[in-house]
């Protein structure tokens, strides 16, 4: 079954998560943005405390469910920490 796991992260981590996504071969591509994250002020520099938010990147990759613990297991190692991650089922996929 195919599914969408999202992982979202500082942006000094984007080129090691890019690396790391490209070498892995259940990833066949993957879509990223930039993006802002709110909440949780014990994880913000003061100044994001003040702005209410902080820089983050999200990636998107959508993959056999089968592979997902394998790629998750494999993150503090091939790219680092402070990666939050969640998976979506995905029911319908195609191209036009």
């Amino acid at each position: 079954m195919k599914t969408m796991l999202v992982l979202n992260l500082m942006p000094e981590l984007e080129e090691d998560m890019v690396d790391f996504l490209l070498a892995n071969p259940h990833v066949g591509g993957f879509t990223s943005y930039r993006t802002r994250g709110h909440g949780e002020h014990a994880n913000m520099s003061l100044a994001e405390q003040v702005s209410g938010r902080r820089r983050r990147l999200q990636f998107e990759v959508i993959l056999e469910e089968a592979a997902i613990s394998e790629l998750v297991g494999g993150l503090a190692e091939g790219v680092g920490k402070d990666i939050l991650y969640w998976q979506q089922a995905i029911s319908n996929l195609g191209k036009v």
